[in-house]
């Protein structure tokens, strides 16, 4: 099943690398003034960057589009040929293509140069290709422009980048840009905007402002997870978000993730970086006192600030940032318990998960990537640890090559959410080298001193971004104990505002969220306008209400509509805010859960 799952994939691969090749074709064969940086093939899709002589338009794909059906009807062949690297270089240098000159100087000395014609286009390439354009179909759709640096790197020329996708049938295209369709209604940037949550400004790219609602949202989260934490043997620690640059040279960090890093000099010529990972931190807590194998596991958890450098092209709501928080854990413990604490963690993990309403799951076994600290040896004895614990566990899962930590192999937690989209969120990582570099150690039952075993894990991962995937996810309409305004009381005139005060009061004392709409607007705009903000619950007081002490319940998704007591509905609805009950489907009473 693995193996024909991964020739599926690699087909997938070409398709859409031929059809990067196909669009730079289009654009050149329209605009012979354009420049061709680079191409690849993407998850569900492809890109290419172009320099364009002059900015090109949205309005412009279609024809391109179109000139790309056109290439594939002429079913030109595709061809491979090795060039020597001076021909290379002449032959770019003459059609003009500046950036295909400074990838061909990035490639080793000794190394094929590998070119792929089709038609009258040459693309400097390692292939592989298709046979002939007419295998790419026509079932594919140019998607957006967007702007990217030359290599990422924001000192570079700002490049446009066209985005497409490509399947082989039209039944899969079509379902694609459905998804898409219904992803764009989600997006939850836009939803962060009409609930009042957050936003972005230039003057800290990348870094999330938090509204009072929004961070009433993430603190939610936190207290979810930190009393799950409790439960499972967790104790809660914090660290420096600025250490000393030496501490992250003896990790290891700097050297593999340095470019990632914000750094400051002070003026003792000190130099300090603001803190990528938390793992180093959590070791320092570790070494403080004389550790004995009676304390382990010891389990540090840590809800930690850290900053990472990102391209500004890259960035992407909450989903990608500079700045986030990670529910991290370290667990110290020996070799003889990984097996038991990964089982244990696994567990806790898809557990949180079906409390978020996520059950389809999937699980990747990441090994040793190329750039990574530690001997062969330790990677064996950690990678062999790791899938011994997924082998007790009986969990499927899929191997997931070179994708593993630098100091350790990992799982990765990979999320499908309402709308069929994956989402990489927690991960467990095995590290036999981490504690050794910091000089960690505990004491065994003979009196020997001994390096622990440090177990790196994530729930959610960032909470920014699993905020991100939940709102749209939920397409706004979050579970009723986690939404950050849960109620908006509204009389129907004002002799009856004293009451809907009253309601409100009552509610706000059984520790629900709720505001009052006392504005002299119709209740049909009100609807309307807390429908917008994704408010799950309306409650609507009018003269019959108040002589009666009842209330009207309108669930505004899905439009569903009670009376109730007042006290009957205070009840239940305090019962709906407790989390466990209302994410395990319980409910009770008369109170009808949207």
């Amino acid at each position: 099943m693995q193996a024909n799952q991964s020739a599926i994939e690699t087909d997938l691969e070409t398709l859409r690398h031929d059809c990067a090749h196909l669009l730079a074709q289009a654009v050149k064969e329209l605009y012979p003034a354009a420049q061709v940086a680079i191409g690849p093939a993407i998850e569900q899709g492809f890109y290419y960057d172009f320099a364009f002589p002059r900015p090109l338009t949205a309005d412009e794909l279609p024809a391109i589009e179109q000139r790309m059906r056109e290439i594939v009807g002429r079913r030109e062949p595709i061809r491979r040929e090795a060039w020597s690297r001076a021909q290379a270089d002449a032959f770019f240098a003459a059609a003009g293509e500046r950036f295909k000159q400074a990838l061909l100087a990035t490639i080793p000395e000794g190394e094929t140069i590998s070119v792929y014609r089709q038609g009258e286009f040459t693309d400097l390439c390692r292939g592989p290709h298709g046979e002939d354009t007419g295998q790419i179909g026509l079932a594919f759709k140019l998607l957006k422009l967007a702007g990217a640096y030359w290599r990422g790197d924001h000192c570079q020329p700002m490049l446009q980048r066209i985005y497409g996708t490509v399947w082989p049938t039209q039944t899969e295209l079509d379902s694609h840009l459905k998804q898409l369709e219904e992803a764009e209604l989600r997006d939850h940037r836009r939803l962060g905007r009409d609930m009042d949550l957050f936003h972005f400004q230039e003057q800290a790219p990348g870094s999330v402002f938090w509204h009072p609602k929004g961070w009433r949202l993430f603190q939610r989260l936190i207290d979810y997870l930190r009393q799950r934490q409790t439960a499972a043997g967790y104790q809660e620690i914090n660290t420096p978000d600025v250490m000393d640059i030496g501490l992250w040279q003896a990790s290891g960090h700097w050297e593999k993730f340095g470019e990632h890093m914000f750094t400051t000099r002070t003026p003792d010529e000190r130099v300090f970086a603001l803190k990528p990972m938390n793992c180093p931190g959590g070791v320092q807590v570790f070494k403080q006192g004389l550790r004995s194998y009676r304390q382990l596991p010891l389990r540090l958890a840590e809800f930690g600030k850290v900053h990472r450098y990102e391209p500004s092209g890259a960035l992407h709501g909450l989903m990608r940032v500079r700045s986030f928080t990670q529910d991290d854990a370290h667990v110290f413990c020996s070799e003889q318990q990984i097996t038991q604490e990964s089982l244990a963690i696994c567990e806790l993990i898809l557990s949180i998960y079906r409390d978020f309403g996520f059950h389809d799951i999937r699980i990747k076994f990441s090994d040793r990537p190329l750039q990574r600290v530690g001997s062969d040896a330790v990677w064996d004895q950690a990678e062999q640890a790791l899938i011994q614990a997924m082998q007790a566990s009986g969990l499927p899962y899929t191997h997931n090559p070179g994708e593993g930590a630098f100091y350790g192999p990992k799982l990765e937690f990979v999320l499908r959410d309402a709308v069929g989209r994956d989402w990489q969120c927690g991960t467990l990582q095995v590290d036999l080298n981490l504690p050794g570099r910091l000089g960690a150690s505990y004491i065994d039952a003979d009196g020997n001193k001994q390096t622990p075993v440090m177990l790196h894990r994530a729930l959610f991962g960032s909470l920014e971004r699993f905020t991100g995937i939940l709102l749209e996810h939920y397409a706004g309409w979050l579970p009723f104990w986690l939404v950050p305004l849960q109620i908006v009381v509204a009389p129907i005139s004002e002799p009856t505002e004293a009451y809907a005060l009253a309601v409100a009061d009552r509610l706000s004392h059984a520790g629900l969220t709720v505001e009052s709409d006392l504005r002299n607007e119709k209740i049909g705009y009100k609807i309307r306008e807390h429908s917008v903000a994704k408010v799950p619950l309306l409650i609507v007081v009018g003269q019959r209400e108040m002589q009666d002490g009842q209330v009207t319940l309108r669930w505004l998704h899905g439009g569903r509509q009670q009376t109730l007591l007042l006290a009957q509905a205070v009840a239940e609805l305090a019962l709906q805010n407790q989390y466990l009950s209302s994410l395990s489907g319980k409910q009770t009473g008369h109170l009808e859960n949207p």
